[in-house]
């Protein structure tokens, strides 16, 4: 047992750092430019290491994506959990864009995957369930403060308020990939999700 114990950590190991190799090789040259032998080589491991924990580059891309995308979707949960009963807005802002915009890397390789997942309906349905999860963390904490944090009506329910959420980090992370400038990109978008989840006008629900 204790001979099992010590392969499966090994094999968790050497998982952990094929993923981590990709991850790098993936922001830097981008995916479909990568070969498994890069891979294995930034990893420090042989084609064997690969082909033991994965039968493609396409299912090593497609682990790395989902173990990125629930870590930041816990992430997210988190962030939002730390407040009372209420909604703290602005905290609450400030530690989910802490969250969603400290690695140009990871939106580098995100939006790889969203150009592989547009062409490949069976992928896309993965992703579409990660940004439902992302979507649903939002809500759900939006939800349990309605009856103490009023939402601007525009956005309907909690639902619209999540969508909006997820829509006005997708515009800014755009932005970002583009010029680079995380400060001003943070920026952004404090102001855009302050402004989204912030209605002055009404008092909050009895």
């Amino acid at each position: 047992m204790e001979t099992a114990g010590r392969v499966t950590r090994r094999r968790v190991h050497t998982r952990a750092r094929l993923l981590d190799a990709a991850f790098a090789v993936f922001a830097a040259k981008g995916y479909g430019r990568v070969s498994i032998e890069e891979v294995c080589e930034a990893a420090g491991f042989s084609r064997g290491a690969f082909y033991s924990n994965f039968a493609t580059l396409d299912e090593l891309f497609f682990a790395l994506y989902q173990q990125r995308a629930d870590l930041i979707a816990d992430q997210v949960a988190d962030a939002l959990a730390q407040d009372g009963p209420g909604l703290d807005v602005p905290a609450s802002v400030d530690r989910v864009t802490e969250v969603l915009l400290l690695d140009v890397d990871w939106l580098l390789v995100k939006t790889d995957f969203l150009v592989h997942a547009a062409r490949h309906p069976a992928v896309a349905r993965v992703l579409l369930e990660h940004r439902a999860r992302l979507r649903q963390a939002v809500a759900d904490r939006l939800s349990r403060a309605r009856g103490h944090t009023a939402l601007p009506a525009v956005l309907g329910d909690v639902d619209g308020a999540a969508h909006a959420v997820v829509a006005a980090y997708d515009g800014v992370t755009t932005q970002l990939l583009l010029d680079r400038d995380v400060e001003a990109a943070r920026i952004w978008l404090k102001q855009l999700l302050t402004a989204l989840l912030t209605d002055g006008s009404r008092t909050p629900a009895a």
